[in-house]
């Protein structure tokens, strides 16, 4: 039987992979996990290194990512957003915090290490203060994003927040491809700076 032309059955969308694979995370399951990064790294590890400049930064964000995802599988909300882009935010927090990190470590050289409290040089988990610098953080990206050209911030939050890769852009706001990897470059670099002068 032939199908009109003009009407064709639209196909069900399949199910992601990546979102029964983080259920199963949720209840412990090593193997899915290793099937995430097995699929996921090379792409994170690409917006990580994009994000810090660095190799062993990008390697280390993307490590200390995965065990966010191990621990917060649970948290996984569908309705919220897609897998990769839940995973692709945390790999960009991290890779944040690493810039932020590194800051930090500039500016501490300079201070005596005598001078420095004791709880400060003892390792501990998030709590409410962290909980607020992280708020604090998420607002000063915020703000640094909305000082990029227009351009640019769409590019960037395309990139980073929807996971599109430059070809995805460029066919999606119709402009070369070499057009988009410089607004993301700059606007990358924009938000760095921006971002160091917050710190």
């Amino acid at each position: 039987m032939a199908l009109s032309p003009e009407s064709p059955s639209p196909l069900p969308d399949a199910p992601d992979p990546f979102a029964a694979l983080l259920g199963r995370v949720a209840m412990g399951d090593r193997l899915a996990l290793r099937a995430i990064y097995d699929q996921a790294a090379p792409k994170l590890f690409g917006l990580a290194l994009r994000i810090t400049g660095k190799r062993d930064w990008a390697e280390d964000v993307v490590q200390e990512s995965f065990v966010s995802i191990w621990h917060h599988a649970g948290d996984y909300r569908p309705q919220l957003a897609a897998p990769m882009t839940w995973m692709t935010t945390i790999v960009r927090n991290r890779a944040l915090d690493c810039l932020r990190r590194a800051n930090a470590a500039r500016l501490a050289s300079a201070t005596p290490l005598d001078d420095a409290p004791e709880a400060d040089l003892e390792d501990h988990h998030d709590g409410p203060a962290e909980l607020a610098q992280a708020s604090e953080q998420a607002r000063a990206l915020n703000r640094c994003l909305q000082r990029l050209d227009q351009p640019q911030r769409e590019a960037v939050v395309l990139a980073y927040l929807q996971d599109l890769s430059h070809a995805e852009l460029a066919e999606r706001l119709r402009v070369p491809l070499g057009t988009i990897k410089s607004w993301i470059r700059r606007g990358l670099e924009k938000l760095r700076s921006c971002l160091e002068a917050t710190t």
